[in-house]
């Protein structure tokens, strides 16, 4: 593989949430953890589930897919939660369960169709096909930091 190619690939960590499939940039992923019950806070959007203890860090932790409008799941103990980091700020996303990782080329993507709202913004950045499956790449700056100043 040429130097061209390595620099052009990203690694991604693909999900479940409600049947469907999403990823994220494996870069800002800094631990996968099982399902822990969160301790709830007072006034907090509905999608954040609360706050875990993790090695002594309060870390907040948000269901991912209510967030992205999606029906609510039942939590189990098959769920995980992906330690992401954006801007300095850890945040936990609750999904159904971890799928793998996979390595594309920006060739592979395709910009999402423009379906919301002009006041909203996009929380898919990119979409791919693999295998006859659909995966919606997140943009974990839209998800994240809306969300930590609404619950501010």
């Amino acid at each position: 593989m040429s130097d061209k190619e390595t620099s052009n690939t990203i690694e991604l960590l693909t999900f479940q949430l409600a049947d469907q499939e999403y990823s994220l940039d494996i870069m800002s992923v800094r631990e996968i953890r099982g399902w822990t019950r969160t301790t709830p806070l007072p006034h907090a959007p509905t999608y954040m589930k609360g706050v875990i203890n993790l090695r002594g860090t309060v870390l907040p932790v948000m269901d991912l897919s209510e967030r992205l409008g999606l029906k609510p799941q039942k939590q189990t103990d098959r769920n995980v939660i992906i330690v992401v980091k954006h801007e300095d700020v850890m945040t936990g996303l609750l999904v159904d369960a971890v799928s793998d990782i996979i390595a594309l080329t920006s060739e592979d993507l395709q910009r999402p169709p423009e379906m919301q709202s002009a006041d909203s913004a996009s929380v898919v950045s990119a979409l791919t096909l693999i295998d006859e499956r659909m995966i919606r790449i997140l943009d974990l700056s839209s998800i994240v930091t809306s969300a930590q100043s609404n619950a501010a």
